[in-house]
């Protein structure tokens, strides 16, 4: 049940629609007060929904991305078996 509450929104559409359609961003109630335009908070929702998008693709993540599972599994072998080996030895 929806009791008389009303929020303001920015809807913003995705220039890539390979997943997602629109991004949608609820506007504080105190930013009207602040003297923002309509034209700000839209190039304001822009910029964040584009640093999200992008936050996600350095050339590290890639990298990991790509990786064979195999790669993966010899990583955590190896891993599991150096702490075996410290165990023993201690």
């Amino acid at each position: 049940m929806v009791k008389g509450i009303s929020r303001r929104v920015v809807v913003v559409d995705a220039p890539e629609h390979r997943f997602f359609e629109q991004a949608i961003f609820i506007v504080r109630n105190d930013a009207a007060g602040e003297g923002i335009t309509s034209r700000e908070l839209v190039e304001e929702a822009r910029r964040v929904a584009h640093n999200y998008a992008s936050s996600g693709t350095s050339r590290f993540s890639n990298r990991w991305r790509t990786l064979n599972p195999i790669v993966y599994t010899l990583i955590g072998a190896g891993t599991i078996g150096l702490a075996w080996l410290i165990v023993a030895l201690a």
